[in-house]
């Protein structure tokens, strides 16, 4: 018996498939949809094999290390053997140049340094016996508050080679801390981080600095005291922080003693200008429980930030927008940070609040003041010691002050008002390197002078007219 038409309709299929035009794209699409099934297949089981077998690195231009590990980067690597030398080649290099003038004579040239470093892109170097993939990428966002594009180097190795990374960021370490042996780092505020202020500064020796007697050695006594006493502080629950006031007249070497100072603890110095346009109570805040680990934060003509802060200039600011509150509260509040040496200086202590010198905020107060006889004598040894070996032109030298008044008193004991700074002193001597009696014959020229509108006016007409 036949099949109706309608189960020939319904069973017509295998006349389909015997067609072979259908068949055959049958089959490709099966091939087609296979190959992506395995495709698909290929592509999760590499990435459940990279998350298995590789280990990533990724480290943010905002970290501190990123410098570090461009610098480990940019050192020379001699690889040993065929195919190392050939899979670890870096073609594409970028370079960051510093130029010193130092040593290149007078009217020289200033010298210049090359330093070749891994540019943007993929690369591959080797470190003992792992091979490590280095790609250097910029993003195309940008730092809100300093402009910059944000940048990271990711570092990929296998897992079995995980604790080379260790290993290198100890050697990256290293590398830096011995690229800054013998400097200070200077940090200012830029925005809301801390970046450094240009080149590290080479080490100030504490000596150059002479203060008076007794006032550097009190300081360093007890600056050192309060860092090995940190235990202590905890066990009686005491924030971790000490505070010091330097005050004087300017050029009595507040700030050169505490750059001195950081160098002698192998610190840095962290500035912070209250006066800056932008600086608000919140920033500062901030900026002082972020302080750069092993700093000392320095605030500078404390005395200035809050004067005439009424008054608006031409271009409508009208003046630090910091409150005396509010940096009372940074100093010594529930959200101040510890661990901190600050210096405030100023040189006019009677502009300062009392809220603002308690102890807790300021625990030590020195006056930095004018040039005694004992300065000037250390001054003069320092300049002149390998020359008067006798000491006979420092004599000369402190008795011809004397007699000018410059220590306060005359000769014969009378009251002199006169006085002069060791900044002062230190310029004479600069001006006489290798002239010692020029130095003392010169003397005169310490008496401290006052200025008016008109003699200014008419030193500027006498210039014109020559």
């Amino acid at each position: 018996m036949s099949a109706s038409p309608t189960q020939g309709s319904l069973f017509g299929l295998d006349a389909l498939f015997d067609n072979p035009l259908f068949a055959g794209g049958i089959g490709l699409a099966s091939l087609g949809a296979a190959a992506a099934f395995a495709r698909k297949g290929v592509i999760v089981a590499l990435g459940a094999a990279r998350r298995r077998l590789l280990v990533n690195v990724e480290i943010s231009k905002q970290d501190p290390a990123y410098p570090w590990i461009l610098a480990w980067l940019s050192q020379p690597r001699h690889a040993h053997g065929f195919i190392a030398s050939r899979v670890t080649r870096i073609h594409d290099l970028s370079v960051t140049t510093t130029t010193d003038s130092r040593g290149a004579g007078l009217g020289g040239p200033a010298t210049a340094h090359f330093f070749l470093q891994p540019g943007y892109g993929r690369h591959i170097v080797k470190f003992g016996s792992a091979y490590i993939a280095v790609n250097r990428e910029k993003h195309s966002t940008a730092n809100m508050n300093t402009g910059e594009p944000h940048e990271i180097v990711q570092l990929t190795t296998l897992w079995a080679h995980r604790h080379a990374f260790e290993a290198i960021f100890a050697e990256a370490h290293q590398l830096a801390a011995k690229a800054h042996e013998g400097k200070t780092i200077v940090y200012s505020a830029r925005g809301l981080e801390w970046t450094p202020l240009g080149d590290p500064r080479k080490k100030r020796p504490l000596g150059s600095v002479i203060l008076d007697e007794g006032v550097k050695e009190s300081i360093v006594a007890d600056v050192k005291d309060f860092l090995s006493k940190q235990q202590w502080y905890v066990d009686r629950g005491i924030p971790y922080r000490r505070g010091y006031l330097l005050f004087g007249p300017p050029g009595s070497g507040k700030s050169s003693f505490i750059q001195a100072l950081a160098g002698d603890l192998d610190f840095s110095v962290a500035m912070i200008n209250l006066s800056e346009m932008g600086m608000t109570d919140d920033k500062l805040a901030y900026l002082l429980t972020k302080l750069p680990k092993r700093s000392l934060l320095l605030l500078e003509d404390a005395d200035a930030a809050f004067v005439n802060r009424r008054q608006r200039d031409v271009d409508g600011y009208s003046g630090a927008s910091v409150t005396f509150s509010g940096l009372l509260n940074a100093l010594d509040g529930v959200a101040a940070g510890e661990e901190r040496i600050a210096f405030l200086t100023t040189n006019h202590i009677d502009r300062l609040d009392p809220a603002l010198i308690r102890p807790g905020r300021v625990d030590m107060m020195l006056r930095i003041g004018e040039a005694s006889r004992f300065q000037a004598e250390q001054m003069w040894d320092r300049f002149y010691g390998e020359v008067d070996q006798d000491g006979h032109g420092k004599k000369r030298f402190v008795a011809r002050l004397e007699t000018l008044g410059l220590f306060g008193k005359y000769g014969d004991g009378a009251l002199s008002n006169r006085h002069t700074s060791t900044a002062a002193i230190q310029g004479l001597f600069l001006f006489n390197k290798d002239d010692m009696q020029g130095a003392i014959d010169m003397a005169d020229g310490l008496i401290p002078r006052s200025f008016k509108a008109d003699d200014v006016a008419t030193e500027e007409t006498t210039k014109t007219t020559l």
